[in-house]
This record gives C-alpha cells, sequence and structure tokens, in this order.
C-alpha cells in the first residue's frame, strides 16, 4: 500500500496540504494520478460532476497551467509511468501566467 501526500503550491510560495490518498498500486500513470485526486477531492467536496473536473485538469497539465511533481522529480508526460514508494509526495505547483505573455 502506497500512500500519496498531495500538496498544492503556488509560485508566491503558498503551500496548502490537500490531503493523504491511500494506493494499492507502486506505479501509476500521470495521467491516473490526476484521476484519483480529482475523484478524492470531488469526494471530499461534494463535487457532482468530477469527469468535467478531471477534463479541465488534463488541460491545465497539458497547457501548463501547473507542474507535477513526485517526489522532487518533474513528470512532464500524462502517459509517464510514476514508481511510488510507501509515502510519496506529490506536489502540484501552480503556474500563474505573466502579463501580457
Amino acid at each position: 500500500m502506497t500512500t500519496l501526500h498531495l500538496i498544492d503550491e503556488a509560485t508566491s510560495g503558498a503551500v496548502t496540504t490537500v490531503g493523504t490518498l491511500a494506493v494499492p498500486e507502486l506505479h501509476l500513470t500521470a495521467r491516473e494520478i490526476i484521476r484519483r485526486r480529482v475523484l478524492f477531492e470531488a469526494e471530499l467536496h461534494g463535487v457532482g460532476n468530477a469527469e468535467t473536473a478531471y477534463a479541465a485538469a488534463l488541460r491545465a497539465f497539458v497547457r501548463n497551467g501547473f507542474v507535477m511533481l513526485v517526489g522532487e522529480r518533474q513528470i512532464e508526460d500524462l502517459d509517464e509511468v510514476v514508481e511510488l514508494a510507501a509515502d510519496t509526495e506529490v506536489t502540484f505547483l501552480k503556474l500563474i501566467a505573466l502579463a501580457g505573455g
């Protein structure tokens, strides 16, 4: 059993612990980690349409709206298989577009 520690971070330095998620696998794709996080938050906050939120999260990843770090390693592809340790920190770093750019 693996425990994912979900962290949100902003370029301003603000860090928020989202929660922990237990997963039985030792390897998951980045896409699957995002899906499970969205489902976790949907259940936590009672959001009705998790599929819409999941699709939006995938679009944001592809458009560099956020960077996903597993441990200290940046994940660059949704289909990249990530090796998980017993306790794995997954950080979602939200990127902010520059004015005029």
